[in-house]
């Protein structure tokens, strides 16, 4: 027995030795299959997210200030900067993704057209008896086989980009700033230009700390408009009247949400910004690498993600520089190539931003969405880029003055509004491009949908205002463009100053004030402005004297003891101090030198 267990245990020890032996020889073999099972992972990993990824536009010009290696943390490996020969064009991916992001373009440019033409194309084949079940299953089938077909292309657009290194490069960035948004990721980030969906969220509209602890402030309903006063005052609202209102209601509804809406705002119209997308991007481009500017992404209170640019002028020898310029464009106006570069060239700090739907903005462009979204610019700029009310001024241009009146009186701290080719009220000019039968429908969609009230909105606000007007302008006049009483700024000016200089734009000023704006040249203004014999220190003199008495708030009640001549003279002193004019076409970019700062006491 001891024989036979010296050889059990001889056996046992030579069983774990060879035991041993093997395992030595399978780790090696092991941890290499583990190490390229991992790998294999990675890859196919990243191979999802080329699949999924954004389109990627440009690689920006690196600044000779940044032009060092730096690598992302956090990433799977360091991610260097590119040579700077690769940062001084479009980025250029390979062909088979070049060949497959022009046929996804085509099926999304086809997809908008066929949105767009629906209802006709419904209301044909319902004609052609074409929507009964035996054709629409046919008819199913070959969309599936299409949205395959589609699947497959965006497939091998990722492979595309999977075999390119600067995409790969550029998705790394992207994964690593998702994750951790800290600063050197969001600088190297801000290096491309790609599909803005996929831009990370810079800036929430509760972030403010006074916003979490306040009631007052927006909800996710929206931020506070004022509303418009029923068209009918005095009716009982029964239910038999709602019932007779219901259709007018609903067919005001549609037509706001179809026709209405794209032709107030052409630039939310998809085909529109395709057609643009060169000149946006080499716009962007300009102000990135000329400018320095810096893209944020800002989430309103609605949901809407807001695409902007700041261009900070702080670090500079202009004085002008410490002073921020909130830019609202146009209703087909982008911060790319619009009225942002007029306050640029004049030295100052800018700030811009897109209208909901457009370029890398989300939503639709109604007004409660609007003012939303300059709600969250306004405190962007306040509370992240460090700016004081008192340093910021509001500046519009045509469409965008009823962002840039709701920001006054919403912020009435704000230093000026200076509004460019603005109007009173948007009723006048809408009625002015639909039939006359359609008048009650065209008010009544205004007044419930798409109510621009920027003259009401301007009175709330107590500060400098500047008011631009174009002499040759074809969009704000409700007749001709040569007929210059017809332009509604003018509409917009006496509305101001009635509101807050009543005495003095009585029965006398008024008059005189509405000669003065019919002038169409300046030589006949200096003509109006000398017959009355206006005399500046004068009319300063009773101003200030009224001011130091009774305080700042509007309205004024200076002129109520006062001649017809004296009211005549303060009125046009008024008017010349609160509208300046510009010969120019509603579309011509302001110049410089006519970005002026508003007049105040």
């Amino acid at each position: 027995m001891s024989q036979l267990a010296r050889r059990r245990s001889r056996y046992g020890l030579t069983s774990r030795a060879h035991n041993t032996s093997e395992a030595g020889r399978a780790g090696p073999a092991g941890g290499l299959a583990a190490g390229r099972a991992a790998a294999q992972a990675r890859a196919m990993a990243k191979l999802l997210s080329c699949v999924l990824g954004p389109r990627l536009y440009k690689i920006y010009r690196e600044r000779d200030s940044e032009r060092a290696p730096a690598s992302v943390p956090e990433t799977p490996t360091a991610v260097t900067a590119p040579h700077s020969s690769s940062w001084d064009t479009y980025y250029q991916p390979r062909a088979l993704e070049k060949h497959a992001d022009s046929i996804l373009a085509l099926a999304s440019v086809f997809w908008s057209i066929s949105y767009y033409s629906s209802p006709f194309a419904f209301f044909y084949l319902y004609r052609k008896g074409y929507l009964s079940l035996s054709k629409v299953v046919p008819f199913s089938h070959y969309a599936g086989t299409l949205l395959l077909l589609l699947a497959g292309v965006a497939c091998l657009r990722g492979i595309g980009r999977w075999t390119n290194p600067q995409y790969r490069q550029f998705i790394t960035i992207l994964e690593a700033t998702h994750r951790n948004q800290s600063s050197e990721n969001k600088r190297q980030l801000a290096k491309y230009n790609f599909d803005f969906r996929s831009w990370p969220v810079d800036f929430h509209w509760e972030e403010p700390s006074s916003r979490k602890e306040s009631r007052g402030g927006p909800s996710r309903r929206g931020v506070a408009l004022l509303r418009p006063e029923p068209l009918h005052r005095g009716t009982a609202d029964t239910l038999l009247n709602r019932v007779k209102k219901l259709p007018c209601q609903i067919t005001s509804y549609l037509v706001a949400h179809t026709l209405g809406r794209r032709m107030l705002y052409p630039g939310s119209v998809y085909l529109l910004q395709k057609a643009l997308m060169p000149v946006l991007l080499q716009g962007q481009a300009r102000l990135v690498e000329e400018c320095n500017g810096r893209r944020a992404k800002l989430l309103a209170c609605d949901g809407n993600e807001i695409d902007t640019m700041f261009v900070d002028r702080r670090g500079t020898a202009e004085p002008q520089g410490q002073k921020l310029v909130i830019c609202c464009e146009g209703n087909a106006g982008f911060y790319e190539v619009g009225c942002i570069s007029t306050p640029l060239e004049a030295g100052y700090s800018v700030l811009g931003w897109n209208h909901p739907g457009f370029a890398g903005s989300t939503g639709v462009p109604f007004p409660q969405n609007e003012a939303n979204a300059m709600d969250v610019v306004v405190q962007f700029a306040i509370h992240r880029l460090g700016f004081q009310p008192q340093d910021i001024i509001i500046y519009a241009w045509s469409i965008g003055g009823f962002t840039a009146t709701w920001a006054a009186m919403s912020y009435p701290d704000v230093s000026a509004v200076i509004l460019d080719a603005s109007f009173d009220d948007l009723v006048p000019l809408a009625l002015k491009v639909m039939p006359d039968s359609w008048r009650g429908l065209v008010t009544r969609t205004v007044r419930q949908h798409l109510n621009l009230n920027n003259a009401e909105q301007l009175c709330r606000y107590l500060g400098p205002v500047l008011l631009i007007r174009r002499t040759k302008d074809e969009i704000i006049t409700t007749t001709v463009p040569e007929d210059i009483m017809s332009n509604r700024g003018n509409d917009l000016l006496l509305k101001l100053l009635q509101h807050r200089y009543p005495r003095v734009m009585a029965e006398e000023g008024l008059q005189v004030v509405r000669q003065w704006l019919e002038a169409s040249s300046q030589l006949e203004e200096a003509s109006i402005y000398s017959r009355w014999e206006v005399e500046e220190d004068w009319c300063l003199s009773v101003l200030r004297s009224y001011q130091a008495e009774h305080g700042p708030d509007f309205p004024w009640s200076v002129g109520e003891d006062m001649s017809a001549d004296g009211r005549r003279q303060l009125a046009l002193f008024l008017a010349r101090k609160h509208l300046h004019n510009f010969e120019a076409t509603h579309c011509t970019p302001l110049p410089a030198q006519n970005f002026q700062m508003p007049w105040h006491l």
